[in-house]
Formats: C-alpha cells, structure tokens, sequence
C-alpha cells in the first residue's frame, strides 16, 4: 500500500495534489510521502513484535537527510555500507549504537571513523578485512563489535545483478568455512564477536529462500556456541520484495516474513536484526515527470519524456519494471495504444518501457513512475550534464523540497582548470 492515489481526477501524494509540486518545482522530480515511510516501517517493527530486535533501514535504497530523520524519529537503526552513509546517519541523529556497517570494501578510515563516532557492529565480508578492523581498532586501544557475514550459497532467485547469497557472489565467507574463521575472530586482538550475519539477495518475492538459509544460520548458531563463542546476535539481511507491476500477485507482506523468522530463529534466545530498504522506502516514492514529445517512428510510437536514465537507471540497469501512470486520471474505458516510452539521452538504453499500453497522452502531460522511491534518486547522476533530479517530501497537506535542482552555473562552478588553462 503507498499514499499516492487519484482524488478529483489528479494523482496526489497524501493530501497534495502532483501537478501542484510540479507547477513550483519544475519536472522532473522525486516525490516521497512520510506516510508511507512510516507505515512500511511500523510493518517490519510489528512483524518481530515479541522478539529482541532491530530495524535497521537499509538507507543505500534513499538517504536523503530527510527520510533518514523521519525514520530515525520511529526508532529505526541504519545499515550503512560506507563512510559517507555513516555519516548521513550520524547526521540524521541516529546513535552509533544503532548504526550497522556493512559492505565487501570498508577502508581502514571508513573503520577508524565508525569506531571513534559509534558503531553496532560491522558486518565482516572477509579474513583480510577481519584483520584490518582488528589491527585499526588495537592501534585505537578500542574493540570493534563484528559479526561475520556467512555466504549460505542459497538461490534468492531474483534477479542475478541483486543476488549475493550464492557461492560465486563476492559477498560473504563460505558457510562451510565459518567455525574455522570464527576461531581465528576470536583469537585477534581489538575484536568482540557477538553475532552471525547473513544476507541472500534483494527483491526476494518467495519466502522459501529465506528459510533456507535461515535454517543454516540457526544450525551454524548452534555449533559456533558450542565452540564456546558467545552468539547472541543474528542480522537477518533485507530483500524482501516489493510489487513494481500492480498487475502480478504481490510478495509475502512483513509479517509473513515475520513469522517465518520466529518459527526458525526464535528459539535460540539472540537479538534479531533485519536491514530492510526497498520495502520500506520503494512505494513511498514516485518519479514525475513531462512528455516532451509524441514521435512516430517505423512500427512502434514513443512517448519521449523529460526524465531520463541519469534520473531513474533500473530500467537500463536491471530491465526493471515501473507503473508508469498519468498525473491527471484516465476518463472510465479510455482506450490505450502500445508505446515505447524513452528518455532524451543519447543513448539507446534510456528506455523506459515498451510497448506499454498507455491512454492518450500529449505534449505537457505528467506521467508517475510508480514505486520509485528506492535505488531512484540515490542512482542519479549527471550524465549529458542533466542536473540532479531534485527530491520533494510531502506530510499531508504540506511539502518541501528536500534537494533542490542544482543550476547550470552551480554544475560548472564544481570543475576547476588546471593552471595551464
């Protein structure tokens, strides 16, 4: 469920109506609703109502400041994959103590900087960097919380470029080889293992996955304690999917997950850590955008549209899938017609969709992309000089822009000559 539905014939986010963002704010942008936010937040929370746990945002989906202070204002953790996301969290006011760092990559500053701000735990992809954490933290006369992250070499059965939990994917250490990488943790200088971590992919629409590894999770908590390791934390990883196409059966809902998660690990007295970020902030955003141009071509018409790929990449990325829908409502058995709908970017993968059965639209009509809101904005780039898409929250009846649209002659003030020029 999201907050952006038709009232009056005009698509509106909560109580604002989108062609009133875009009449100030100009096409194209992000808009999300903290409704939204909060509500998907509020399912996971509820869903492990009755266990020891946390949720930690998985903010690399969004993490414009102001998402981040919403969710931290719920009690939310982070999960953050990199220096500058800890520091967005720490920005947002979000405790170290509820701040998770993970990612295949960390540098030893990224590691001194978490370590003397705050950190939960890191999330150790690697025996080299287990080393490193531990030789940054002894040289800080510190010890750094880890968990270590198991690769259970399960099939997520999603999409190959968001799967991670498979035995040729680079994230994790081989289950099979944990007690032994375990037994070297424990013996390291500046390093307290408190927990297993495990995360098998990202739009996961099938819960037998996750009971797959969960399973193993819960026979490696077992074995690692009676190694004499003190197991007392399982981070669970996110991925649970979310429904791009309205038309397809939806995913399992939190709190199918939810109890999954207790039936399998519920027995085994540790905190509970999930990391969702697609679920939670995917259907709170939408990407607006203007038709430029109708254009005829040999077969097939295009609707060509002022948004492109440097604003919105899974489609040209992943073959993603958005609803893309008009701002103003469609009169009862309107007719469609099949369009390519394509962005102004010289390139043939700025497509968004094809063939997409659309009603009469024409130049200066809105279109919303539909669950837009994670991997959208966070994406952006500035390819063919096209400002960053800015980003609008709305709260009811009220909304602001979040990120502005940088100028021209902001773009070309970040570039300096060198002094031969």
């Amino acid at each position: 469920m999201d907050h952006f539905l038709y009232r009056d014939g005009v698509l509106h986010a909560e109580d604002v109506p989108l062609t009133e963002i875009a009449a100030e704010v100009g096409t194209p942008f992000y808009c999300y609703s903290t409704a939204t936010l909060t509500r998907h937040f509020r399912l996971f929370d509820e869903a492990l109502e009755g266990t020891d746990h946390l949720v930690c945002y998985a903010m690399k989906a969004a993490s414009n400041q102001a998402i981040l202070t919403t969710l931290a204002a719920l009690g939310a953790g982070m999960d953050v994959v990199s220096g500058g996301e800890y520091a967005r969290a720490k920005a947002a006011g979000v405790p170290g103590e509820r701040i998770v760092f993970s990612g295949v990559g960390k540098t030893r500053a990224e590691i001194a900087d978490a370590l003397e701000g705050g950190i939960r735990q890191f999330n150790v992809e690697s025996e080299p960097e287990l080393a490193v954490i531990s030789a940054v933290a002894s040289g800080m006369g510190v010890t750094a919380p880890v968990t270590i992250r198991v690769n259970p070499d399960v099939d997520a059965k999603t999409h190959a470029k968001i799967s991670t939990g498979k035995s040729e994917n680079k994230f994790g250490i081989p289950i099979a080889r944990a007690r032994e990488v375990y037994a070297e943790a424990a013996a390291l200088p500046g390093i307290e293992v408190v927990g297993i971590d495990v995360h098998i992919g990202s739009q996961l629409t099938d819960l037998e996955p996750y009971r797959l590894a969960y399973e193993k999770v819960a026979d490696l908590t077992r074995a690692l304690r009676a190694d004499g390791h003190d197991i007392r934390r399982l981070d669970l990883g996110g991925g649970l999917g979310i429904p791009y196409e309205r038309s397809n059966s939806a995913p399992p809902l939190p709190v199918e997950y939810g109890a999954l998660v207790k039936e399998v690990l519920g027995d085994l007295g540790c905190e509970l850590e999930i990391e969702p970020g697609r679920l939670i902030a995917g259907n709170a955003g939408v990407l607006v955008s203007e038709v430029i141009y109708l254009k005829s071509g040999e077969g097939r018409d295009f609707l060509i549209l002022d948004a492109a790929m440097n604003d919105l990449i899974r489609p040209a990325m992943y073959d993603a899938w958005h609803d893309i829908v008009p701002v103003r409502e469609p009169a009862p058995g309107v007719e469609t017609a099949p369009y390519d709908i394509v962005g102004p970017v010289c390139e043939s993968g700025d497509t968004f969709a094809k063939a997409r059965p659309m009603p009469p639209l024409g130049a200066g009509d809105l279109v919303a992309f539909r669950s837009a809101g994670a991997y959208g904005a966070v994406m952006a780039s500035e390819y063919n000089s096209r400002p960053l898409v800015p980003e609008v929250m709305v709260k009811g009846d009220q909304f602001a822009v979040i990120r502005a649209r940088p100028t021209y002659d902001e773009i070309l003030k970040r570039d300096t000559l060198p002094p031969w020029l």
